[in-house]
């Protein structure tokens, strides 16, 4: 799906005409004012005040009352696009609709304004990065759809303004360690660094038409990305002719000197992230600009082009003018928090949910239950709907609170925390006999366990306990499993409710309990979401956006950016659960698949086929595409195309997936991406066309081979 988001360039150029006028006329202080996340108000020229640092990761953060949607990586579980934009649209409406009220009461600080850094498109390549929960996963073409939809409805679709402004992070090759990134030197291959890292980024400047670009904090191959002139310049500028602005990470710069060592000071770092295409600076150096200028050291002229490219956002988001033109001025705030988003953030919950094991206790009927057991550290833990970058929703249902709702009086509930989060079991915090008590009482146990964003998280953030918010390894941590393990040997059925942002090893889970889900963070509605699944209101349709892995000692070195052995694309072993998996409690059929052509065209080929519903309950099913390119040393089959199809029981419908030629190519060792001539395996299902998979579901994948006689090169995207 290929959109301009402005379809007026007229008025986009009289912006960018007007813009450039104006920053002709700052004073050279004026100009470095400008640079700062706290833009000064420069009152001679009508310019007001302008904080350009928000947070909308999943729903507008740190503001006060607003909807708290699942995590990032659980609306990436939804592998619905479709509905990602309409996430996009619920956030900057409510954006807009606080930043309405703000303005009326004169409020302009910090999180006030309209340009929202989201979304993070960071590629998850190791399950143990702590900010892997904020990303849409492991795999390039699933984090550029997700990304460039989430961006349109963030910005909007009016023509000559933008609803708000979105910012594609962190750019680039970016994923961990936290507690060295101040510092870290991500070295990367030509072929990894456009085969894997850049893709997203690519889509969502040139399809999603971003409005703005944050660097990283880390170096790539010897140059820090906020002062990285390939990446800032040469390939963002220049190759893909971004037009928006770029931002610093959140005093990134200082690290230049004291993390990176490449330059001596302050003076010389602002030179070297203005000079290498660095617009705007989150944090307080860009200060020493106006000096840096006076000693020759940055051209002002550059200076204009910054201050230009910024004053251009603020025009489409209409915030320069003294009365707001914009279509989005009247959006009242009664909408934030109300029914209709409490409603979409209750759908978002139950699109989210994995089921990844079921021996047919799925889903529980209520009025055969006389009593349920509830048990774990996350049955009850607020924080472990939220994941970080979060708002404040004025209501927050927990897993307990939501099983309790959805049973009513006629079924008692029995709750034990069980154990600590992450502590080990110490005499004042032993709950095995209680555990022991309940699950004795109870017709079926729910185990609630996991992680919640204390545990993974941004190096820094408050509470974390582990590594700087990256995880040691893949277990559930502290006494869980021996908790997991006690309700398992009370006979009774046991439901394992998973609620982390990544990926656990959970084989014992996998051998023995009755069934398992993930919720992910499932948002402020997450328990009311995840009981509509477990009581059959609604079948579970996510599926995996990360490999979920059997061993911590699987993965290659944590420092280690080569992509060998790493993500489904890559890896040569069997997963525990594979990305693109999930179960459903209703069943599909695939039919009448065929290609437009058997041999490739320039313009791709497209899959159709018929997709029914043969089960006996109403459910979701997303249709994935993946190619294999049959030659020595290519990647895995790789997921291609995908759409989501709602069917009632019995219904069919019939789907048609264009697959351009584009998606045929690989990189080669230059970075280069080329369709080659030679066989390609097309696979059209449910899941991904690993054996693992085939395994865990029990049905083979439709596949055919497609000949190329050409040899092209083409985009990333």
């Amino acid at each position: 799906m290929k959109k301009e988001l402005t379809k007026n360039p007229e008025k986009i150029a009289q912006y960018r005409e007007r813009a450039k006028e104006l920053a002709s006329q700052l004073t050279l202080e004026e100009k470095t004012s400008q640079t700062l996340y706290e833009a000064a108000a420069i009152d001679r020229l009508g310019i007001r005040s302008y904080n350009w640092w928000n947070e909308a990761l999943h729903g507008v953060a740190r503001a006060g009352t607003a909807t708290v949607f699942p995590q990032a990586i659980g609306l990436a579980a939804t592998f619905d696009e479709d509905f990602l934009e309409k996430i996009g649209d619920a956030i900057s409406t409510e954006g807009r609709a606080k930043y309405n009220m703000q303005q009326k009461y004169h409020d302009a600080g910090r999180y006030k304004g309209l340009t929202f850094w989201t979304p993070n498109i960071n590629i998850f390549r190791d399950p143990r990065w702590g900010r892997g929960h904020e990303t849409f996963g492991e795999d390039p073409y699933l984090t550029s759809r997700m990304g460039v939809r989430l961006i349109f409805g963030i910005q909007g679709h009016d023509e000559s303004y933008l609803k708000a402004a979105a910012c594609a992070k962190h750019f680039a090759v970016h994923s961990g360690p936290e507690d060295l990134r101040h510092e870290f030197n991500a070295e990367v291959s030509e072929q990894d660094l456009y085969e894997t890292y850049l893709p997203a980024f690519y889509a969502c400047v040139r399809e999603g038409q971003v409005e703005a670009v944050m660097g990283a904090y880390n170096a790539v191959n010897g140059e820090p990305c906020c002062g990285n002139h390939r990446l800032l310049i040469d390939i963002l500028r220049k190759d893909w002719g971004f037009q928006g602005h770029v931002t610093s990470d959140c005093w990134a710069i200082k690290d230049f000197h004291q993390g990176h060592m490449v330059t001596s000071g302050p003076l010389e770092s602002v030179a070297l992230a203005m000079n290498n295409g660095c617009d705007l600076n989150c944090g307080n150096l860009f200060h020493y600009l106006t000096e840096a200028v006076e000693k020759g050291m940055v051209d002002e002229s550059r200076m204009e082009e910054a201050v230009t490219n910024l004053f251009t956002s603020r025009m489409k988001l209409g915030t320069m003018d003294k009365e707001d033109l914009t279509p989005f001025r009247d959006i009242p705030y009664e909408i934030v928090d109300s029914n209709e988003m409490r409603a979409l953030n209750r759908e978002a919950a139950s699109k989210c949910v994995v089921l990844l094991k079921n021996d047919g206790i799925l889903p529980l009927n209520a009025s055969k239950l006389k009593t349920i057991g509830v048990i774990g550290p996350n049955a009850d833990n607020r924080k472990a709907l939220v994941g970080n970058y979060e708002g404040t929703s004025s209501e927050y249902v927990t897993i307990l609170d939501g099983i309790r709702a959805a049973v009513g009086e006629n079924t008692r509930i029995l709750y034990s925390e069980g154990c600590h989060l992450f502590k080990e079991i110490i005499p004042r915090t032993d709950r095995r006999s209680e555990v022991q008590a309940v699950c004795a009482a109870s017709d079926v146990v729910i185990c609630c366990l996991g992680l919640d964003a204390g545990l993974e998280g941004e190096e820094g953030d408050q509470g974390n306990e582990f590594a700087s918010g990256d995880k040691p390894n893949l277990n559930l941590p502290g006494s869980q499993l021996e908790i997991l393990k006690l309700a398992y040997a009370s006979g009774k059925p046991v439901v394992l409710i998973l609620l982390s942002g990544s990926a656990l090893a959970i084989p014992w889970a996998q051998e023995h309990v009755s069934a398992i889900l993930t919720g992910w963070y499932p948002g402020a509605q997450g328990g009311n979401g995840i009981a509509d699944i477990l009581f059959g209101k609604k079948s579970p349709e996510g599926r995996l956006p990360v490999t979920f892995y059997k061993t911590t000692e699987e993965l290659p070195s944590f420092t280690d950016y080569s992509m060998k052995g790493r993500t489904y694309r890559y890896m040569e072993q069997d997963a525990l659960y594979p990305f693109g998996y999930g179960l459903s409690y209703t069943d599909f059929s695939y039919s009448d698949i065929g290609l437009s052509a058997m041999t490739l065209t320039e313009n791709g080929v497209t899959v159709s086929g018929t997709l029914t519903n043969t089960g006996a309950m109403d459910g979701a099913e997303t249709v994935q595409v993946y190619i294999k390119a049959k030659r020595e040393g290519t990647p895995n089959a790789q997921l291609k195309g995908l759409k989501k199809y709602f069917l009632k029981a019995g219904e069919c419908t019939s789907f048609s997936i264009n697959l351009p030629l584009s998606a045929f190519g690989l990189c080669d060792e230059t970075g280069t991406k080329k369709v080659l001539p030679g066989t390609y395996e097309i696979f059209v299902g449910g899941t991904q066309p690993d054996r693992r998979s085939m395994e865990l579901t029990g049905k083979s994948i439709w596949h055919t081979e497609i000949f190329s006689d050409m040899e092209a090169e083409v985009a990333l995207m």
